[in-house]
């Protein structure tokens, strides 16, 4: 595999969120580095976030481990225990089945990027700490549901 010409690499925007989740995204885009290369055990992203915007709603998976490293700029990561200023070459991993969600907000007022590393599972679930929803995920296809694995209809 020759080296990747970022400049050639789709920019991911939006989400995959139903609403009103997924307009809560505005101002965040990715590159889907791991897809480029043609990986297929792990993703590997660079998600960029414009001043004000967030990452994801805050999440935590079941069966997917995860690791963060800022490459540019400055994030607030977000969990169960408050908050934590990241900045370049800070790091964080989040072990699949830790219940301690997170998510990554830009409260500067520069652009920010981070790269994300996660095991690709068969069948994930990820589970919304401040909300009543979960996507589960397998065969590459997302079903979105209630915590309680009911179907989603919409915010209750």
């Amino acid at each position: 595999m020759p080296k990747l010409d970022l400049t050639k690499v789709p920019v991911k925007t939006g989400s995959i969120y139903p609403e009103p989740y997924a307009s809560m995204m505005k101002g965040r885009s990715s590159l889907r580095l791991g897809d480029a290369a043609g990986l297929t055990q792990f993703g590997v992203n660079l998600v960029m976030l414009e001043p004000g915007a967030v990452s994801s709603l805050r999440h935590w998976h079941m069966a997917e481990d995860e690791f963060v490293m800022v490459t540019e700029g400055e994030c607030v990561m977000v969990q169960d225990d408050g908050e934590t200023v990241m900045r370049v070459g800070d790091c964080a991993g989040f072990p699949a089945g830790s219940t301690n969600g997170h998510h990554f907000l830009n409260r500067s007022d520069k652009p920010a990027k981070f790269l994300v590393i996660g095991s690709k599972a068969k069948r994930e679930v990820a589970t919304y700490s401040d909300h009543d929803f979960a996507i589960e995920i397998e065969g590459g296809k997302a079903r979105f549901t209630y915590r309680d694995g009911t179907d989603w209809k919409g915010v209750r």
